[in-house]
């Protein structure tokens, strides 16, 4: 089947964590259209249950699949990844690539053989992530902690609010003074809070997934045909827009049209 070359890549979120995939995916992909989907309605999703996630993401991409005819979707958010990643690829007839803890590559880089695995409570708690950790960090004390708080600080910064040093300790404190030396990001939001994470977490190496998934967006679509220059991305909200910092963010990824679903 021939792809159009307008045919654009799907980001889902709950939130603009997502930006995190976004961004390394621009750097390989530089003209790939883009459709970038926050699921604001039910923001966060890191504090609802597994069943109601399982039920509203692959429904709701579902829809926009419909609607927005991408080429591949990407879930860039770890919870939904960890529960529903099944399902969406199960309801879907388009490549979905998911977002899973990158323990493997902390584990391979750790020389105190203690890795920190930092995400929401609903991504620390998944079977996926105690697999993960067998078959990759069988060697490693695997410390998971779980944060909302976070999530929000990380919305926040976006949103061009000034984020307070202290509250980034606090919300990371269970997991100082346990000589770990690597600490998953297993949260996309985390990445936009990581200049704040190192100094909570001093010498501590972050690893995160992102420069990885960007890599098999671009495998999958490899050959594939692509506009000459990049079209103006769609950022995509279903609850609540963007305030004006938050919309002025977005505009530096390239998301310059903001639609409400």
């Amino acid at each position: 089947m021939t792809i159009a070359a307008d045919a654009p890549l799907l980001f889902f979120d709950s939130g603009v964590g997502g930006l995190s995939v976004l961004g390394p995916t621009r750097a390989l992909l530089p003209t790939a259209p883009i459709v970038y989907v926050a699921d604001s309605a039910a923001f966060p999703y890191g504090t609802r249950s597994e069943a109601e996630i399982a039920a509203r993401v692959p429904a709701l991409l579902g829809r926009l699949t419909e609607r927005f005819r991408p080429r591949l979707a990407v879930i860039a958010c770890n919870t939904a990844s960890t529960i529903a990643l099944p399902f969406v690829r199960a309801a879907l007839d388009i490549p979905v690539v998911g977002t899973v803890p990158a323990i493997k590559p902390a584990a391979e880089q750790s020389n105190s053989r203690v890795i920190g695995v930092l995400g929401t409570e609903a991504t620390v708690r998944q079977p996926y992530v105690d697999d993960l950790a067998r078959r990759f960090a069988s060697d490693c004390t695997v410390l998971r902690h779980g944060s909302a708080e976070l999530v929000a600080l990380a919305e926040a910064k976006l949103a061009g609010e000034t984020i307070d040093p202290a509250a980034v300790a606090a919300a990371v404190a269970p997991l100082t003074g346990r000589d770990m030396d690597v600490v998953v990001l297993a949260c996309t939001h985390f990445p936009l809070l990581a200049e704040e994470l190192a100094a909570a977490l001093p010498g501590v190496a972050q690893v995160d997934g992102g420069p990885g998934i960007a890599r098999r967006i671009a495998h999958l679509t490899e050959g594939q045909s692509w506009p000459d220059e990049a079209p103006p991305g769609i950022a995509v909200f279903t609850g609540l827009g963007p305030n004006v910092p938050l919309a002025e963010a977005l505009g530096r990824y390239n998301l310059g049209e903001i639609r409400h679903v």
